[in-house]
């Protein structure tokens, strides 16, 4: 599985209208495209961890899951991408995307290598 990872903080003075359509544009996208596996959005939660203070700032979690890279990049290619990336530049104050290959707790073997 691919799991496509953003981390990102909307702008301050971002319009609740503006919001609005960032994030429908985001389900729409989602929703419409077929290589979408699976979807998990969170906020973050901050417990006065040591490592909170080294961390990336980043707001909200978004993990977008594909059988496989060519799903990763038919998503990338897609109509309704092309839309949330234009909302995506306009509305974010902070943001960082990668993509990992993941599985279950036998991809810690690869920590061996």
């Amino acid at each position: 599985m691919i799991s496509h990872v953003v981390l990102m903080s909307p702008r301050n003075d971002l319009a609740d209208a503006d919001r609005r359509a960032f994030v429908e544009s985001f389900k729409r996208a989602v929703a419409e495209i077929p290589s979408v596996r699976g979807v998990r959005v969170g906020r973050r939660v901050r417990i006065g961890a040591g490592y909170e203070k080294s961390a990336t700032a980043a707001d909200y979690l978004a993990i977008i899951d594909f059988d496989d890279v060519e799903g990763l990049e038919s998503y990338l290619r897609h109509p309704a991408h092309s839309e949330l990336g234009s909302r995506f530049a306009t509305s974010l104050a902070a943001a960082a995307v990668y993509d990992f290959e993941t599985g279950g707790i036998e991809m810690t073997d690869d920590l061996l290598r």
